[in-house]
């Protein structure tokens, strides 16, 4: 099944036999399925309360992460808020096929939080370590695993931004031991590797996983939802900030969006894309990439468990359409990006590739058959018997090989969607990562045309 080297130059022919790709496609329906993610939490809330057990959201730090940092800010608050009881745990990053690329991803990482920081009224160091120091950190663990659960809350903020500003940290107090440290360190590792998960500043509550301040809106709506607010307050902590950028005028910005045809979330937010490039202005570059897994990228379970359950509560939150799933790995992407340079002299290429996207993850239409394609094409308004003539054509592997190259080598990300805004003159370009960073290109798009 695998016909290339695991290395993102040689894409791998990827082709699931019809009953496996059957399969996948209902699992990955089932596990964004709305009514079982709801059966879930009615399930898990009645035996908590059968076991008169409090509600117990835990927390995993991860001390050399810029994004624990970050949420390392707001923990002391989000127990303020909420009738709950934080457990928090200590852990390393998780490395292997869950967080590949681990020299590239720390790069991402810290850049990414100092972006994002200021729109969370948070902080990030401007001159922030790559690696911060590893006595600092192990200083601030050895204080922390001899501290109450409440007062591991109450600390950790000010010692995370001694660790990531150089700080000393005074250890005369009481502390734990470093085989102390390591067997803490040990237990949170394996508790989260336990609860099917990986990244660090993360929390799991009944079931679910909610990624540090990214996603902890989805987790306070949720415990707003059972009543746990201490206060009738309806504002998040950290909301999603807008995306708004009607009025603008931003000729002389480019946008190149890098998406690819098996990724959910690009499908949820693809036709966003599109709308906000043409609401502002900026000149938009469609550039197709070969889905992670035909690159080369392992696509474990722990990440499908994660990923199709998060696109189904940031398609509901944001009111978009999402569910039905019918994989296009393989040869039916293969396929589809074949049409698309013929679309695009048409001028159909965009509108296009949103129609091959709702098939595969809003309606479950199965792009391995042809007759689905012929669909999508006339759908478009796009003559099939035109298009027959450019299916199964080799012309797309260039275009996406210099797109793949473009996003890997040049800006040095490797999931999609990703973005490159660039412009004008002498200003850097902004690269950033995923469906949850377009407002991010947002705002960057109204800060340069302001």
């Amino acid at each position: 099944m695998l016909e290339s080297k695991n290395n993102h130059n040689s894409p791998l022919q990827i082709d699931p036999p019809r009953p496996f790709r059957f399969y996948i496609s209902r699992l990955l329906t089932k596990l964004s399925d709305r009514a079982r993610i709801e059966e879930q939490h009615t399930t898990f809330e009645a035996n908590r309360t059968k076991n008169q057990q409090p509600h117990v959201v835990e927390y995993f730090h991860q001390f050399d992460d810029p994004y624990s940092h970050l949420t390392a800010q707001i923990l002391a608050e989000f127990a303020s808020r909420y009738h709950i009881k934080i457990k928090p745990h200590l852990m390393r990053a998780t490395g292997g096929d869950d967080q590949p690329e681990e020299l590239k991803l720390a790069v991402l990482a810290q850049r990414d939080a100092a972006l994002i920081a200021p729109y969370f009224n948070l902080e990030f160091p401007e001159n922030a370590p790559m690696v911060p120091n590893a006595n600092l950190i192990k200083q601030a663990q050895s204080l922390l695993i001899k501290m109450p659960a409440d007062k591991f809350v109450a600390e950790l903020k000010e010692l995370s931004n001694k660790v990531w500003q150089g700080e000393k940290i005074d250890v005369s107090n009481n502390c734990g031991t470093d085989q102390e440290v390591t067997i803490a360190v040990d237990r949170g590792s394996a508790r989260i590797k336990e609860l099917n998960y990986y990244s660090g500043g993360s929390f799991y509550y009944g079931g679910e996983w909610y990624w540090g301040v990214d996603r902890l809106f989805h987790l306070e709506k949720r415990l707003k939802d059972l009543g746990l607010a201490k206060a009738k307050d309806t504002t998040f902590i950290a909301p999603r900030p807008e995306l708004n950028v009607q009025g603008l005028n931003a000729k002389g910005l480019t946008l190149d969006f890098f998406p690819s045809l098996n990724s959910p979330y690009t499908a949820i937010i693809f036709d966003k894309t599109i709308a906000m490039a043409k609401a502002s202005g900026v000149t938009l570059n469609l550039r197709p990439v070969l889905p992670m897994i035909m690159r080369g990228v392992a696509a474990t379970p722990s990440k499908a468990n994660y990923i199709f359950v998060d696109v189904r509560r940031e398609a509901d939150f944001f009111n978009l359409p999402f569910g039905t799933v019918a994989t296009p790995v393989g040869e039916p992407t293969r396929q589809c990006y074949s049409l698309l340079p013929w679309a695009k002299t048409q001028g159909k290429d965009i509108e296009l590739l949103s129609v091959f996207l709702r098939f595969s993850f809003v309606e479950g239409i199965g792009l391995h058959k042809k007759k689905n394609i012929r669909r999508a094409v006339e759908e478009v308004g796009l003559d099939w018997s035109e298009a027959k003539k450019h299916l199964g054509s080799d012309d797309w592997k260039a275009i996406t090989e210099k797109n793949q190259e473009a996003m890997v080598e040049d800006i040095g990300l490797w999931g999609v969607p990703s973005y490159r805004l660039s412009g004008p003159d002498g200003k850097p370009d902004l690269a950033v990562w995923g469906q949850d960073r377009l407002w991010l290109v947002a705002a960057e798009i109204k800060r340069r045309t302001s």
